[in-house]
């Protein structure tokens, strides 16, 4: 049911006919965020996509809104290192309107300076919100210091300091250089055929010009540090680290099976023993992060300062673990499936498969079947899975960064696997 064109001005369109529901969900996608950002614009590429809903040359920011909700839809966008999604979901027979919408807020958004100096005061109460939550400050203040010095270490939101020099005539150029046809996807799924979609995709968007600018693209260089951010809170909050792979790596379902194992639910390795069998921190969990060319491999979890230590040898207990062959057949098997089932349920809706969708195309240039992610899973073998674990877990590997009241001396003196 999936189908893919591209319009005369280089815009790639997708969708995904679902015949038996009643909605369809829409979503632009363009392929920028954080990572075609330099130093002096950091954060803009999330900020341009707050003043998209700020008002057009036909519609307020109020218009916009209540256009949506008088016909039951659902408006929204968010931003991420290598790309920028806007969507509304919709009743079938609104989707020429959802188009109408989307269009006009990407192509006609007046970018106005009175909005540009209101939404940076909302931007940076944004900012400072997400500074008095540590358990999400810790991942940003980790990938910074395991990528320093590269745009993929750096926080979406940008910098107090950066935010404060937006202008109308860098969000402009940003736009311009970077919200081009050539950069976009516009995917489709629902109670929607392609040539529908196509048909609207080249009345609303077949007029959008401009080439995209190429920005150097550099590999991230991971260097394992070990960071203390003091700062008084409660818990202690950590990420322990190392490198992974790209998204496109042929290795990256058994990466998924290993998060899954580790510290990917309630029944895995470290929410058990960490949590269940001792009772040393609320939060524990690992996960991925894969972008074009590199990825993260990361353990969180928060804990009062006396138990950094225990915590932290545990994570490494059980690494050391599944790297001797500790890994049994029948766990393997059980996580083969759970994978499979969070893929499948993930997909119920016009919504999650429009964000599938768009993401491949954005992403990889390529649609890739359940089948053949099922079939990749179901490839994987024990052996598979030890020799990504040599690979990643090597001596001197480890990035560790806490945040949180705590000393040097709370933590364990060797990080070896």
């Amino acid at each position: 049911m999936y189908h893919k064109s591209t319009l005369a001005n280089g815009i790639r369109v997708v969708t995904e006919a679902i015949p038996y529901v009643k909605s369809a969900t829409v979503g632009v996608w363009v392929g920028t965020g954080s990572r075609s950002e330099e130093e002096y614009n950091h954060g803009i590429s999330h900020f341009l996509e707050h003043l998209m809903f700020k008002g057009t040359e036909k519609r307020t920011a109020k218009d916009i809104a209540e256009t949506v909700d008088a016909v039951g839809g659902q408006l929204n966008a968010f931003t991420a290192k290598e790309y920028t999604c806007y969507y509304i979901k919709v009743l079938d027979s609104y989707v020429d309107l959802a188009m109408d919408i989307l269009s006009d807020m990407l192509l006609a958004s007046k970018f106005d300076t009175g909005d540009i100096n209101r939404e940076r005061e909302v931007v940076l109460e944004e900012f400072n919100m997400y500074e008095d939550s540590p358990d999400e400050l810790v991942h940003d203040i980790f990938l910074n210091h395991v990528w320093p010095d590269h745009p993929l270490g750096r926080n979406i939101l940008g910098t107090a300091e950066s935010i404060a020099k937006f202008d109308r005539e860098l969000v402009l150029e940003y736009y311009r250089n970077f919200y081009t046809p050539d950069n976009v996807v516009i995917a489709a799924a629902g109670n929607i055929t392609h040539e529908q979609l196509e048909n609207l995709a080249n009345r609303f968007f077949g007029n959008m010009k401009g080439q995209k600018k190429k920005p150097a693209v550099t590999v991230p260089q991971l260097k394992p540090v070990r960071i203390i951010r003091p700062k008084e809170t409660e818990q202690v909050h950590i990420c322990l680290g190392t490198q992974s792979v790209a998204y496109d790596s042929p290795d990256i379902y058994v990466l998924h099976i290993l998060n899954n194992i580790l510290g990917g639910g309630i029944s895995s390795r470290l929410f058990q023993s960490i949590r269940e069998e001792r009772g040393l921190a609320y939060s524990i969990y690992s996960y991925t992060t894969n972008y074009s060319d590199s990825g993260l491999f990361t353990v969180y979890a928060g804990t009062r300062p006396a138990n950094v230590s225990q915590v932290v040898e545990l994570i490494l207990d059980n690494v050391k673990e599944l790297k001797s062959g500790g890994m049994r057949e029948s766990e393997l098997r059980k996580t083969k499936e759970q994978l499979k089932g969070s893929l499948l349920l993930g997909l119920e809706s016009s919504s999650s498969r429009m964000s599938r969708l768009g993401k491949l195309e954005i992403t990889l240039g390529k649609y890739t079947t359940l089948d053949e992610i099922v079939a990749s899973i179901e490839k994987v073998t024990l052996s598979d899975a030890v020799c990504m674990l040599e690979q990643m877990f090597t001596e001197n590997s480890f990035c560790f960064t806490a945040l949180g009241a705590i000393q040097t001396s709370d933590l364990p003196q060797v990080f070896e696997v």
